[in-house]
């Protein structure tokens, strides 16, 4: 007979996550308001299927140059790439901007380098 498979243990931590997007050179240009990006996430953020209703699992804060999101329960750095993405096409900024990670917690919005084109005209 096999042997009884635990279905749970007691006193396990839940694993919170910290993401960080690093929006540095953005804002240093005046391009993103940091307070409409983090407005913006906390709005569009889906927990169980409905947006805004992050209660306190999940926390998004300003930080000098970055955005800090905090998950107690589990999120996708994957899907913060693509709420990311998806303002930047709203503001207008999908052309000249670009999200990549520099760790394995973090994003950094860079932007394009266009000097190549220019050169080729």
């Amino acid at each position: 007979m096999p042997k009884a498979i635990a279905k749970g243990k007691k006193g396990a931590k839940k694993a919170t996550s910290k993401y960080y997007i690093d929006c540095r050179l953005p804002i240093e240009d005046n391009v993103i308001v940091l307070k409409d990006f983090e407005s913006y996430l906390t709005q569009n953020i889906k927990v169980d299927h409905k947006k805004g209703n992050l209660g306190g699992s999940i926390t998004v804060a300003m930080d000098k140059e970055s955005l800090v999101v905090e998950s107690k329960i589990p999120f996708s750095k994957r899907y913060l790439k693509w709420l990311t993405k998806k303002y930047l096409k709203k503001q207008e900024l999908k052309e000249f901007l670009r999200v990549i990670a520099t760790s394995k917690s973090t994003y950094q919005l860079k932007y394009f380098n266009i000097q190549n084109e220019e050169a080729a005209e």
